[in-house]
């Protein structure tokens, strides 16, 4: 049995906690808020304890936490979790700093322990780091295509081409809508040669990602259109999914990609 600690208990959150309920192998047993009155039902509900401090969290009887807040939260704490507990963290735009990123490797090197990063609302990052890992990678692209009113202010008739260039430029530019980009940089070649495509699109309702990659081993194209958690409109459903996908691969003794 896993013992899960979880930071937030927004709609990503509860849709752990509620998918997590009936898995044998996995228990969430404390939760790091804010506001301990707002969340007190769920103590009951899913048998949870709530932590305000988070000495008192990190010391709890868990094995690993799971982030499902925000960057700056996981930000935060992640080099304190990370020095006395494995961690999962869905919002990897903690990760977009070379130099956190580093300082984060570092702890890992001397704690010896594990940090999860779920490929959130994208796929195909199993390929890429297979050729990674052979030296074989050569060229990634990812476009993403939004709804025009959430990448620009004026009122559009035609899809617009808002950005165009290397990842760590785009997080610079657009830092609450590349998260993905990040994702599938820290999997393939890195935040400077991983190219991105921002595409602001009236006539869509949904986003989307298109990933593109050039290797030795060949080429290969992924297409992925993603719905909003029915809970939370602002939270992409395949995120929420990627959580639980990961917790369930960790404690599996066979595990795929």
């Amino acid at each position: 049995m896993m013992k899960i600690g979880m930071i937030g208990a927004g709609a990503i959150g509860t849709y752990v906690l509620d998918k997590i309920r009936d898995e044998k192998n996995l228990e969430v047993r404390s939760i790091l808020v804010r506001n301990e009155e707002k969340y007190k039902q769920f103590e009951d509900k899913y048998g949870v304890n709530l932590y305000t401090d988070f000495e008192e969290f990190i010391q709890s009887d868990i094995d690993i936490v799971v982030e499902a807040a925000n960057v700056e939260t996981a930000k935060q704490w992640l080099p304190q979790i990370l020095k006395q507990k494995d961690a999962v963290i869905i919002s990897i735009g903690a990760l977009a700093d070379e130099a956190y990123n580093t300082k984060i490797n570092e702890i890992l090197e001397v704690s010896g322990h594990q940090l999860y990063l779920p490929s959130g609302a994208i796929g195909g990052l199993d390929f890429i780091q297979n050729i990674k890992a052979a030296g074989l990678l050569k060229e990634v692209t990812i476009e993403t295509r939004k709804p025009a009113h959430t990448l620009v202010d004026e009122k559009i008739t035609e899809e617009k081409i808002v950005f165009e260039g290397p990842a760590k430029e785009a997080i610079k530019q657009y830092p609450k809508n590349v998260n993905v980009s990040i994702a599938l940089s820290l999997a393939g070649i890195g935040l400077n040669e991983t190219k991105v495509v921002l595409v602001a699109d009236p006539n869509v309702t949904e986003n989307s990602h298109t990933i593109k990659v050039l290797g030795e081993t060949g080429i290969a194209t992924f297409n992925m259109s993603n719905k909003p958690l029915p809970t939370n409109p602002k939270s992409s459903y395949q995120a929420a999914v990627s959580i639980l996908g990961t917790l369930k691969k960790i404690v599996q003794p066979i595990k795929v990609g």
